[in-house]
């Protein structure tokens, strides 16, 4: 009875002076009605299937938070991922982020003997055969810092794609040589980040072909500061002064210039979790949405002339369904309804949103209405990805979930898009990888073995990683499209491709950072269903050009050149 009782005094100490409240244990939840009545059977078999294939892929990877137990808002915040092509032999390869030991008096219960050597960052090479080979040392990648998030793009156009490490004290912007190896070139490009940084992006805000960086930050972190009461555990983000976020434009040489203030976007703070860019209201300039930790989510509106204004009130998308601050995790821009709009759905501390795209300037929180809240509210939801895993033509989402204040391990949750913005809860058909508890924080998404499934990565924090292997059999057609850009940035970032197929259109923007702490395979990832052609491939390039492809087939990674 008296454990009870602290447990409660801890959550509802927590919900009012730090976080959100850890989510109670136990199956998933059915949803509403409009999820209870499309539920399979009991027993019936889930069109999507996954397994751990870890093991099977020597990827071994270990994630530390740098102490004895759990003690801090550091190091609660877990780690993400990212899948990237570093080296261009058409598959992609993968970097994870590790915490680390630091000095014994920034951890409450710190290590009484430390790791030689410590935990690092760690870059997986894919062979190509279902196996990965860590090149970390090789690629110089293992930096000294208590790492949380990372984000890749090729912001020198030079044909290879670059890495932007962030974590607590510093960021790092690592050069892409070419040869295999990355160079730290942060001071060199005038990239200055101090205090603790997190999820990060690429967005070409201006359109002159260069991608220019925005770095979100999280709070005034001091590790001296303790909690009074046991039973507060650890202070939550509400216990630290805010923060601004960063932002710098590329000035296509090789260096940034700070235009946080010029911009606009300094003068707001937040406590930033996740961030990702996208054009959201269609007028061609990318537009970016960061989720915050108990403190309204901002939406900067691009307007066009290197300043943004910021929206997230007068469009719906700053506070939770009650008007509250949620504790906002990982934001993904996708077509959830298939209307050829960008919906945006975000993971939170207890209801997940499923943000409507009205195209009037605004949304609407739909997540109530088809059951998908309801069904995450016992959890609390961390790294997420939005794709056709069974390529039925319907986008789906996978959830990854996880103790918040204490590791408590928690099941995932797979719900299955039915088409019209209405989703199945099929997570417990969905294999034991999904079923199996685990604290779980970043997740990235890719097609690793090009068998046209998408696949996954999973961070959880102070364990092993987990690659969630797509297994799914019976699937639908597929095609994956890499862009390639000329007058546009290398890596075709905002631009909007359209693809038309089997009678029905498809749409997905091209984004780097996606979810928490994380970013995904840079291939547009279309389900055709039964379609066995591709009538039609529209790219809106950020440059303003449109280009239209023909005639296409199916099952296959096809590369889109702008031209000339």
């Amino acid at each position: 009875m008296m454990y009870r009782l602290l447990f409660l005094i801890c959550i509802l100490s927590w919900m009012c002076g730090g976080s959100a409240a850890a989510a109670q244990n136990g199956p998933a939840a059915s949803g509403g009605p409009a999820a209870q009545a499309a539920s399979p059977a009991i027993g019936e078999a889930s069109p999507i299937h996954f397994e751990d294939a870890s093991d099977k892929a020597h990827i071994d990877f270990v994630h530390s938070f740098g102490s004895a137990q759990l003690g801090s808002l550091l190091e609660g915040t877990g780690a993400g991922c990212v899948w990237f092509d570093y080296n261009n032999d058409g598959l992609p390869d993968l970097y994870v982020v590790n915490g680390r030991p630091l000095e014994d008096w920034m951890h409450p219960h710190p290590l009484a003997v430390k790791p030689d050597p410590p935990p690092h960052n760690h870059l997986y090479r894919n062979n190509g055969d279902g196996t990965f080979t860590d090149v970390t040392d090789k690629a110089g990648l293992a930096p000294d810092l208590y790492s949380v998030a990372v984000t890749a793009a090729d912001y020198d156009n030079d044909g290879y794609e670059d890495l932007l490490v962030t974590g607590y004290g510093r960021a790092i912007l690592y050069h892409n040589d070419g040869n295999g190896h990355f160079t730290d070139v942060t001071e060199k490009a005038g990239i200055k980040v101090d205090g603790w940084s997190i999820s990060s992006t690429w967005l070409d805000y201006d359109r002159d072909g260069c991608v220019d960086l925005f770095v979100g930050r999280y709070v005034k972190f001091d590790p001296k500061y303790r909690a009074f009461y046991g039973a507060d555990n650890y202070p939550g983000p509400l216990d630290y002064e805010g923060e601004t976020n960063r932002l710098y434009h590329n000035n296509c040489n090789g260096t940034f210039t700070d235009v946080t203030d010029k911009s606009g976007i300094g003068a707001f703070v937040g406590r930033t979790m996740g961030v990702t860019a996208a054009d959201f209201d269609g007028d061609g300039w990318d537009d970016i949405y960061v989720a915050n930790d108990r403190t309204e989510n901002f939406l900067f509106r691009n307007k066009h002339d290197g300043t943004f204004e910021e929206v997230g009130n007068d469009t719906g998308t700053a506070f939770g369904q009650n008007g509250e601050s949620t504790s906002a995790m990982g934001p993904v821009f996708a077509d959830l309804e298939g209307k050829g709009k960008l919906d945006l759905w975000v993971t939170d501390g207890r209801y997940n949103r499923m943000l409507s795209n009205t195209g009037k300037m605004g949304f609407d929180d739909i997540g109530a209405t088809n059951g998908v809240s309801q069904a995450n509210a016992q959890y609390v939801s961390w790294g997420s990805g939005v794709y056709d895993f069974d390529n039925d033509g319907n986008l789906d989402i996978l959830i990854f979930h996880g103790g918040l204040i204490f590791l408590i391990p928690q099941e995932h949750t797979l719900f299955r898009g039915m088409g019209n913005g209405r989703f199945d809860d099929v997570s417990r058909e969905a294999g034991a990888v999904i079923n199996k508890r685990s604290v779980a924080r970043g997740a990235c998404f890719a097609d690793y073995d090009n068998d046209g499934k998408m696949d996954a990565f999973l961070v959880n924090l102070g364990a092993r990683g987990a690659l969630v292997h797509n297994i799914s059999t019976d699937t639908g057609h597929w095609v994956a499209i890499k862009l390639k850009g000329t007058k546009s940035n290398r890596d075709g970032i905002g631009a909007r491709v359209d693809v038309y197929a089997g009678g029905k259109h498809y749409m997905a923007e091209r984004v780097a950072e996606s979810g928490y702490l994380s970013q995904n395979d840079n291939r547009l990832h279309f389900g055709l269903g039964a379609a066995s052609e591709v009538e039609k491939i529209v790219v809106h390039w950020p440059s303003g050009q449109e280009q239209t492809v023909e005639k296409q087939g199916v099952d296959r990674v096809l590369t889109v050149e702008e031209p000339r």
